[in-house]
C-alpha cells in the first residue's frame, strides 16, 4: 500500500494551492498563469463555476489537507490490503463537490473509475494530476463516459435520477445520493454578526449546493427586515445573469399568482412549509414551540443536509458560517464512505 505517499502528496498539494491563492495575478508565474486560465476556461463552460467560487473552494480543500487533518481522518478506519475497482458517478452542482468520494477511495487503498459531470470537468483531473505528480506516482485513477468493469460504486444524482441509478446498480454494492438542502433555526437573539454568517450559508455558490440554506424557522416575533439587512454583503449575486433570470422568473410568477412575498431586489423570502425552495428564494416559518422544529427536522431527516443554528437549541447542528466548511469526516447523505469502503 502506498498509503504514506499518497498523504504526503495530499499534504504537498495544500501548499501547493495556498501558494497559488495567496498571490496577486501580477505576481504569477507560468504555473500560476496556466491554473487561472484553467479556472475560466471551467466558468466559460459552466456560468455557476465562477472564477471565485471555485477559489473558495480550492482554499477549503487546501485547510483541510494537512497532515494532522488527514491523519485524523483515516485512523478511524481500516485500509484495505486489496485493491478494487469503486465506479465514481460525480455531481457537477458546486466546483469540486465529487472530489471527497475520489480522496475516500484513493486513500482506502481502491481505484476509482469517475464518471465527471459534464459542468465540472476541469478541476477534479487537474488535482488528480497534481496529486499523482507530488506522491511520485503512488494513486491509480480513471476517467470513463460510461461506467463498466467496477466492484462497487458512489453515484449523486437528482431524486429522479437516483431511482434510475438504484436500478441500473441493484446489484452491486453501491451509495446512490439524492436531493438534500440544509435549513436555519434562529433562536431570535443573534447578533447582526451572526446573521451575517447565515447569509453566507445562504449565499454561497449562489445556494446550489446541498447544504445550502433555503429553509428558515424564525421565532413568532422576529422582524423580517433583520433579515434582509444581514443578506446586503451578497447582493452582487443579482449581477450574475443566471441568478437574474431565476430571480426574474420566480419574482414574476409570485406576482401573477398573487402570492405573498417579501423582496430587496436580489432574494425573496417567502412564508411557505416546504423544505426546498427556488433558486433565489428562502422560505421561512414562524415557531411558537421548538418542539414544532423538532418535529419538522424529524419528519424530513432524510431530505436535511445539515442545520445552522445556535449550540444552546440543541438540534445537533453548525454554528453560522459553517454550512460550506464540512471537516473530512463530514459525509454526504450522512452515509460513511469510508465504513462502506471497508466493505468493498
Amino acid at each position: 500500500m502506498n498509503t504514506e505517499n499518497q498523504v504526503l502528496g495530499l499534504i504537498k498539494l495544500s501548499d501547493y494551492i495556498k501558494a497559488f491563492l495567496s498571490k496577486k495575478p501580477e505576481d504569477y508565474n507560468q504555473d500560476d498563469a496556466d491554473i487561472e486560465l484553467l479556472l475560466k476556461k471551467s466558468e466559460i463552460g459552466n456560468p455557476w463555476f465562477t472564477v471565485g467560487n471555485q477559489k473558495f473552494a480550492l482554499q477549503q480543500w487546501a485547510d483541510l489537507l494537512t497532515d494532522e487533518k488527514i491523519k485524523g481522518w483515516l485512523k478511524n478506519y481500516s485500509i484495505s490490503g486489496i485493491s478494487k475497482r469503486v465506479g465514481l458517478i460525480l455531481a457537477g452542482n458546486i466546483p469540486l463537490v465529487g472530489f471527497h468520494d475520489v480522496v475516500s477511495v484513493i486513500l482506502s487503498n481502491h481505484i476509482p473509475v469517475i464518471k465527471l459531470s459534464s459542468k465540472d470537468r476541469y478541476l477534479v483531473p487537474f488535482l488528480l494530476k497534481k496529486w499523482k505528480e507530488f506522491s511520485d506516482g503512488a494513486i491509480q485513477f480513471e476517467f470513463v463516459e460510461k461506467l463498466e468493469n467496477f466492484d462497487a460504486v458512489i453515484a449523486t444524482g437528482s431524486n429522479n435520477t437516483a431511482r434510475y441509478l438504484e436500478y441500473y446498480f441493484k446489484n452491486h454494492l453501491s451509495i446512490i445520493r439524492k436531493n438534500r438542502t440544509s435549513i436555519a433555526v434562529l433562536k431570535g437573539d443573534e447578533t447582526p454578526e451572526e446573521l451575517q454568517l447565515l447569509a453566507k450559508d445562504i449565499f454561497q455558490y449562489f445556494g446550489l449546493g446541498c447544504r445550502n440554506v433555503t429553509r428558515i424557522f424564525i421565532p413568532k416575533d422576529f422582524v423580517i427586515d433583520r433579515l434582509f439587512e444581514s443578506f446586503i454583503g451578497f447582493q452582487d449575486v443579482i449581477n450574475h445573469n443566471k441568478y437574474a433570470n431565476n430571480y426574474d422568473y420566480n419574482r414574476a410568477v409570485y406576482l401573477l399568482n398573487q402570492e405573498k412575498f417579501w423582496d430587496n431586489n436580489f432574494v425573496m423570502l417567502k412564508e411557505d412549509d416546504k423544505l426546498f425552495s427556488p433558486l433565489s428564494v428562502i422560505n421561512f416559518s414562524r415557531y411558537e414551540s421548538l418542539e414544532e422544529v423538532k418535529s419538522f427536522i424529524a419528519e424530513n431527516e432524510e431530505n436535511i443536509q445539515c442545520i445552522v443554528a445556535k449550540g444552546e437549541l440543541e438540534l445537533n447542528s453548525i454554528s453560522f458560517g459553517e454550512a460550506q466548511n464540512p471537516s473530512l469526516d463530514t459525509y454526504a447523505d450522512n452515509v460513511d464512505t469510508m465504513k462502506f469502503l471497508e466493505l468493498v
